[in-house]
């Protein structure tokens, strides 16, 4: 009996080790991006994510449906489905020809998701497109296609593998639970190094690279052997802020990419969603570009291969919007502030010139007039206000209207008096953002910094807590916070309906916190904190709190 504990003990003491090693060897990797490729994303601003993999037969959520999975279902899975996959009306040269349509400068494919199917010829597991009625190399044709349109091709890649797990009669699992047996860590390990060489070895040169999960090192081994052979590759998730299904409530001076679905599923979802509009899509582009990230927006093909009439009308609108105004979305960084109420602000990245995106007005007609005013900003002697897309000179049909842009520059910043001149559809209505072109423009104003702080649950009521950082060039401000329900991880995008809670005034740095006595119990909420500049508003990162 000793023996054997001891025997017990030592092998625990010796998979610690192991684990441990791999761990403490692969977590010093971090960031090994380029600066040049980093600014490379930073300048392309949108990405198209395409999620693809045999269950999108059944329309259920790509990979998760193994974990909890009974025995019989996980057989049929892994055996049964995959035969019947055949994406025969895949067609990679119109979903790239879509993609630069709609903006889009990389596009970025599932080589291998979670459930540990592979799209591609691989010699590591025969749990692989080839063996399916398609019996192609799909991850080829892709390439091809974004090589043709000249787009970034990025390829996701999960070092998690539960196809892995099931062989190796290992609880399939997302995260935590036991640690994996030494040599079952190590096959895992060799796994994933394989068929990341393959991907880096087979295809040329790859842009982009997005890791997924992955435990016990797994995924820094995935990095090492990527950057090993390709060290010019850019790694998004696992080297950088990704944030998904959000946009962060401040600005960064860092590069991010937020990773965004049109409704509430990554794979093809046949019922039962609930997609955003294309306006709402643009607005999220919008912001995110306002805040110095790239927007990676999602399709889930049909298993055939072809894209959901929904999806496909989303980015032929998002891409009539694109056509127009282009330029305020490439090659831009943010402004001094991200916007001025429904405006954003983006600055070209090497010129003084500001875009303002004119956001909530989707009832403007066509001819009508009307004006504006940016605090933030400053006109010179040089500077010059247009609309992207239009040329000042004619309303079609309407030969008596003025279609000039005019601007002055006020004490209270630059007026600017518009046309919505461009006629977009037949019916004379464009419901998307109009954007004002201002070049040879300087700041106004030092804007103040807010922080959200934490929330405390006190006598029946939410304490929202923040920090005034400064207060900008103003001797006094007045803080406050904006709250909203959560309404789920997917949903939440949907929406943009903040409150206001009362606001204090400050005239220096601290804290400061207000109650909030009205909110239902059980349900979450959002919440941010907001400085009221005399000129300006400008809010802090967004909060979740439980009533």
């Amino acid at each position: 009996m000793k023996l054997i504990i001891s025997l017990l003990a030592f092998l625990l003491v010796s998979h610690l080790a192991f684990t441990q090693y791999y761990e403490s060897t692969y977590r010093s990797l971090g960031n090994q991006n380029k600066p040049e490729r980093e600014g490379w994303l930073q300048d392309a601003g949108f990405g198209m994510f395409i999620h693809f993999s045999f269950d999108s037969q059944l329309g259920i959520v790509i990979s998760h449906s193994m974990v909890g999975a009974s025995k019989d279902y996980q057989d049929r899975f892994v055996n049964e489905l995959p035969k019947t996959f055949n994406p025969y009306l895949f067609n990679a040269r119109e979903i790239a020809k879509l993609a630069k349509l709609a903006g889009m400068k990389y596009v970025v494919l599932t080589t291998k998701h979670h459930s540990g199917f592979c799209l591609w010829d691989t010699q590591t597991t025969d749990f692989n497109i080839m063996n399916t009625e398609y019996g192609k190399d799909l991850l080829k044709e892709y390439v091809e296609a974004l090589r043709a349109y000249n787009l970034g091709v990025g390829f996701y890649f999960s070092p998690e593998d539960f196809h892995f797990l099931y062989q190796n009669d290992q609880i399939v699992r997302r995260r935590g639970g036991e640690p994996l047996p030494e040599k079952v860590l190590e096959d895992y390990f060799e796994l994933t190094r394989r068929q990341c060489r393959e991907l880096m070895t087979n295809y040329g040169t790859i842009d982009v690279m997005f890791f997924d999960g992955g435990d016990g090192g797994v995924q820094e081994v995935a990095k090492e052997a990527c950057w090993e052979i390709q060290p010019n590759l850019l790694v998004t998730r696992g080297a950088m802020e990704t944030p998904e299904q959000k946009i962060p409530g401040v600005a960064s001076e860092k590069v991010w990419e937020a990773c965004i679905t049109m409704g509430t599923q990554w794979q093809y979802k046949p019922t039962n969603d609930d997609y955003k509009s294309a306006s709402r899509m643009i607005e999220i582009l919008i912001e995110t570009r306002a805040k110095g990230g790239s927007l990676l927006l999602n399709i889930g093909p049909k298993p055939d291969g072809t894209l959901p009439d929904e999806q496909e009308a989303r980015l032929r609108e998002m891409a009539a919007w694109h056509f127009i105004n282009q330029e305020a979305i490439h090659n831009v960084r943010p402004w001094i502030i991200t916007g001025e109420g429904n405006l954003w602000l983006v600055k070209a990245k090497d010129e003084p010139t500001v875009y303002a995106f004119i956001t909530g007005m989707p009832d403007w007609p066509r001819g009508e007039r009307r004006e504006f005013v940016l605090r933030s900003l400053k006109s010179t002697p040089n500077t010059k206000v247009t609309v992207l897309g239009q040329s000042d000179e004619l309303v079609e049909y309407n030969p008596e209207v003025d279609a000039t842009t005019r601007f002055t520059q006020n004490e209270d910043g630059i007026h600017i008096s518009c046309v919505r001149a461009q006629r977009i559809y037949n019916n004379h209505k464009w419901h998307n953002p109009i954007v004002l072109k201002l070049t040879n423009v300087a700041p106004a104003l030092e804007p103040p910094l807010i922080a959200t702080a934490g929330s405390k649950t006190m006598d029946g009521h939410i304490l929202l807590e923040g920090e005034l950082i400064n207060a900008g060039d103003a001797n006094s401000v007045d803080v406050g916070f904006m709250y909203r329900k959560y309404v789920g991880f997917a949903e939440n995008l949907k929406y943009t309906n903040w409150q206001y809670t009362e606001f204090i005034p400050l005239q220096k740095a601290g804290t400061y916190s207000v109650a909030l006595d009205n909110l239902e119990k059980g349900i979450t909420y959002e919440y941010k904190a907001v400085v009221r500049h005399p000129k300006i508003e400008m809010t802090g990162d967004v909060k979740r709190v439980t009533r």
